[in-house]
């Protein structure tokens, strides 16, 4: 009897351990079970954390992309900060999905580099706006030197009509033209055969305006054939910005009042022709008189 009580009791200890066993069994087989499916979460959000990393660096690489300046030193810097992300980026994607540390390292240069960037944006503000600022300015400065190179213009064709208009006051004028022929003993003739030498006399006017001093002037007497009694090619003056021939010249001084002038022309045997002439009068580059005359 007392046999099978101790059977009984060992029995029901044995049931009591195996069913802790099992439970204890069934706890570590939950745990596990547990701890594998969390690790699985876990190990997907870093993953998904390395993922959304990498975008963020490129989109950042893109933003540094889109920075642009005029200073070289400025976009060499940029270029450094290009390589720098383009490095990281690399890099990211070789490490493990369960290194939170590293990941969080990341994370950190990603938000200094954020930093750096907002930086740059400020100073090539800076610089755009002062290099717009520089623009006006230089085309303010274009066009007032367009103004004031307009006004010299100006200034200058109004000097020009001055001076032109100078120029016209201070031009000598004469009258009394007389052109007449003489013979060998000095006698006036109009017989082209007798003509030994022709004689140009006229008065130069009083100008208050034209310079004063010694002068020369020139004549140039035309044939009927318009030929130029010369009586050498060297024989030039300039007029009209041009060299040309004349028959004869002389000087004479003229103090700003009326004088009068006579010119001389010793002629060639059988130089003259029968017919109209014409003589004009040069002083100071301009021609101040033309008149004409007849030998028969």
């Amino acid at each position: 009897m007392e046999n099978s009580t101790n059977n009984t009791s060992s029995h029901k200890v044995a049931y009591i351990i195996g069913s802790i066993a099992i439970i204890v069994i069934l706890g570590l087989v939950y745990f596990i079970f547990t701890q594998q499916k969390e690790n699985e979460v876990y190990k997907e959000e870093m993953l998904e954390e390395k993922l959304l990393l990498t975008e963020d660096f490129q989109a950042l690489a893109l933003d540094y992309d889109s920075l642009h300046s005029n200073n070289d030193t400025l976009n060499l810097m940029l270029e450094e900060e290009r390589e720098k992300i383009t490095h990281l980026i690399e890099e990211i994607k070789t490490i493990k999905a369960t290194n939170a540390r590293t990941i969080r390292e990341y994370k950190k240069e990603l938000s200094t580099l954020r930093g750096v960037m907002r930086n740059f944006v400020v100073q090539i503000d800076s610089l755009n706006r002062r290099n717009e600022e520089l623009t006006q300015e230089n085309i303010q400065f274009r066009k007032k030197h367009t103004e004031i190179a307009e006004s010299y213009k100006e200034l200058e064709e109004v000097k020009r009509n001055l001076d032109k208009k100078v120029e016209i006051a201070s031009q000598l004028e004469i009258r009394n033209i007389e052109t007449t022929g003489l013979n060998s003993k000095g006698k006036v003739t109009k017989k082209s055969k007798s003509v030994d030498k022709i004689r140009m006399c006229c008065t130069i006017l009083k100008n208050v305006t034209a310079p004063v001093g010694m002068k020369t002037i020139y004549i140039r007497i035309t044939r009927p054939d318009d030929a130029l009694l010369v009586s050498s090619k060297d024989n030039l003056f300039s007029f009209e910005d041009n060299d040309i021939n004349y028959t004869s010249q002389r000087e004479f001084e003229y103090g700003g009042e009326d004088v009068d002038v006579c010119v001389y022309y010793n002629t060639d045997e059988g130089e003259l022709l029968v017919g109209n002439y014409t003589v004009d009068v040069f002083v100071d580059g301009f021609n101040i008189g033309t008149s004409s005359f007849v030998f028969k």
